[in-house]
């Protein structure tokens, strides 16, 4: 049983991570919108750069939630209860953000378009932003007892570390989407991304910094990789990745400095989880009423039946997302503008 529970931990991290890594460039890409596009033309291939991945991308913040539903329901109870506020929030801007898509080009009128790319914008830094929040809350701790009552508010959540972990994730994603669309794009737009990708590199390798020491301050995370050293292997991977993104940009190589920024949000996703380990949701009022993945898990015959249907539908869903990706690996130009499908 124990197995199984660490072996659906791992997998319930590995999820966050993947939705992490394939959204995240879109939330990048959304969040540089009104600083990137000089004209419609522009605009329009931002949009484009996400258009055939975002909505499936969506799959697997989806599944991540379902599985913390189905292997651990106490933690997806206390984390929808006491996280209610910012997860609605967050839900709303995804709905917006899939309008924005479908509606912006409707009518033909710039103040039209404008308040869509408006939409878009928000729609886009919000659950950047939020998701930060969220997980450096998470990280930390957070007020609920024994009953799993939450006993704080959102302004609570705006603390310090949950700030700061906000506007890493900010800036995580928009390096990640700025890579994509140097890859997607061409001519002037093209070297506006690799400048953007040049720009926010050291900015996020100084948050990153900045990130650790408020961790070692605010959080127990470090106890983890203190006495199981070979853990570090987590941070190691995240800075290889980070290190490798700038070095694989500086030879223009773009696809593997995309490959390896999203090396890095793997890294960063497992340091963070796995410092918590076996804690899920960390009880900052009484240790002993922190939810683990032993204390919060599914039965053992829930989650033998679980991992034997995502041993069969995960590989499925990857297949078929890395057929999509390979199918529209092109570049974007103006003539790719005129199918009936582009946005």
């Amino acid at each position: 049983m124990e197995a199984l529970q660490i072996t659906w931990f791992i997998l319930w991290a590995l999820l966050w991570a993947v939705y992490f890594v394939l959204d995240g460039f879109d939330l990048g890409i959304g969040s540089l919108l009104p600083f990137m596009a000089d004209n419609e033309e522009e605009r329009r291939i931002m949009y484009n750069a996400a258009g055939p991945f975002w909505d499936g991308n969506e799959v697997w913040l989806i599944s991540a939630g379902g599985v913390t539903f189905a292997a651990f329901p106490k933690v997806y109870a206390v984390m929808f209860s006491a996280l209610y506020a910012p997860l609605l929030a967050l839900l709303f801007a995804l709905i917006f953000r899939a309008v924005s898509f479908e509606f912006r080009n409707k009518v033909d009128s710039p103040a039209w378009r404008g308040l869509w790319d408006l939409v878009h914008f928000i729609s886009n830094l919000v659950p950047c932003l939020l998701l930060g929040v969220a997980f450096a809350n998470l990280f930390m701790g957070i007020p609920v007892d024994a009953q799993g009552v939450y006993h704080g508010n959102l302004v609570a959540l705006l603390n310090p570390y949950g700030l700061a972990g906000g506007i890493f994730f900010l800036c995580i994603f928009c390096l990640h989407g700025s890579l994509w669309l140097a890859i997607k794009s061409t001519g002037a737009l093209k070297q506006r991304a690799i400048a953007a990708s040049c720009l926010f590199w050291p900015i996020v390798l100084i948050l990153l910094v900045a990130f650790l020491v408020l961790t070692a301050f605010y959080t127990n995370l470090l106890d983890n990789y203190l006495s199981a050293p070979a853990l570090l292997l987590l941070p190691i991977v995240a800075l290889v990745g980070l290190l490798g993104a700038r070095l694989m940009l500086s030879k223009g190589k773009l696809w593997l400095a995309w490959g390896c920024s999203a090396l890095f949000i793997i890294g960063v996703t497992f340091f963070g989880v796995m410092g918590m380990f076996p804690g899920m949701i960390i009880s900052s009022m009484d240790p002993a009423a922190t939810l683990t993945a032993f204390n919060a898990s599914s039965s053992e015959k829930t989650l033998k039946i679980m991992l034997t249907v995502a041993l069969i539908m995960v590989p499925i869903v990857l297949l078929y997302q890395i057929w999509v990706y390979k199918l529209f690996s092109h570049e974007l130009t103006a003539e790719h503008l005129e199918d009936d499908h582009a946005y």
